[in-house]
């Protein structure tokens, strides 16, 4: 490390990151002592940063109290520049109207730091119904709303997407979902992570030509009421949607993408 960047250490700041970056990759959270020790610090040093973070709401803590998870402050504040907030104003309203349309729920992932998460979220309006927790992370190679992400996009700039998540290359099963999804404009096939869900997602298009999200459905089929929409219904409803949203994309939205991904060392 060069003097310069020695000199302008600040250690408490690079304490709190580094707490912060460890909560990112356990979604059931740790416990105190199980942070110190990923992080080679006694529980002491660390104890008046965790109690900052939670006070913050950048940390949270479980409903037992014995274990610390990242909070959605960090969420909120990656969502509040202006025109990505015009992007997911107008998402929450679409959102809201295919769940109520379809009885089913619908969601809008971004990607943003080399991973995918769930931005906007909306609800089935029925009794009985799934769907995927706002703010949670999404898998880019096994669920519908990372393989749309994944299908349009240059192949320089998937593959970097890949590397950001340290993935070399495609496994051979993301790779024929991808070629499908690029003939098909989207994503319907059975889900990988529950049985007897389908998962449909549409790209939302920027400027570029490049997907800049995803607008997804976990589709479950639904009995009652009698005529529900079918999971072809549902897709329509959603490619709608997306197309919508794609209009919706301002400038500076797929400009941060294509910067974003263009920083991600190959």
């Amino acid at each position: 490390m060069s003097g310069q960047t020695s000199r302008y250490r600040a250690p408490a700041l690079d304490k709190g990151l580094d707490v912060l970056e460890l909560l990112a990759e356990h979604e059931n959270g740790l416990s105190q002592a199980e942070i110190a020790k990923a992080l080679g610090r006694s529980p002491s040093e660390l104890y008046r940063m965790l109690d900052t973070l939670v006070r913050r709401g950048y940390v949270r803590r479980s409903a037992t109290a014995d274990r610390l998870m990242l909070g959605l402050k960090l969420f909120a504040l990656a969502t509040t520049h202006p025109p990505m907030r015009r992007l997911l104003q107008a998402a929450t309203e679409v959102t809201t109207e295919v769940a109520e349309a379809t009885l089913q729920s619908c969601h809008l992932t971004l990607y943003r730091d080399g991973a995918l998460f769930v931005a906007v979220q909306a609800d089935s309006p029925g009794r009985v119904g799934l769907s995927v927790r706002l703010g949670a992370e999404v898998d880019l190679l096994t669920t519908g709303s990372g393989l749309a992400m994944l299908a349009f996009q240059t192949e320089a700039r998937r593959a970097r997407m890949l590397s950001a998540r340290n993935v070399g290359s495609l496994p051979e099963a993301a790779a024929e979902a991808i070629q499908v999804a690029v003939a098909l404009g989207h994503v319907m096939r059975p889900s990988s992570q529950t049985v007897g869900v389908t998962d449909l997602a549409c790209p939302i298009i920027g400027r570029t030509g490049d997907a800049v999200a995803a607008l997804s459905m976990p589709f479950i089929e639904r009995l009652d009421p009698p005529g529900s929409p079918s999971a072809p219904d549902c897709l329509r409803l959603l490619s709608e949607a997306a197309g919508r949203l794609s209009v919706e994309v301002p400038p500076a939205v797929a400009g941060e993408f294509e910067h974003e991904e263009a920083s991600v060392p190959s």
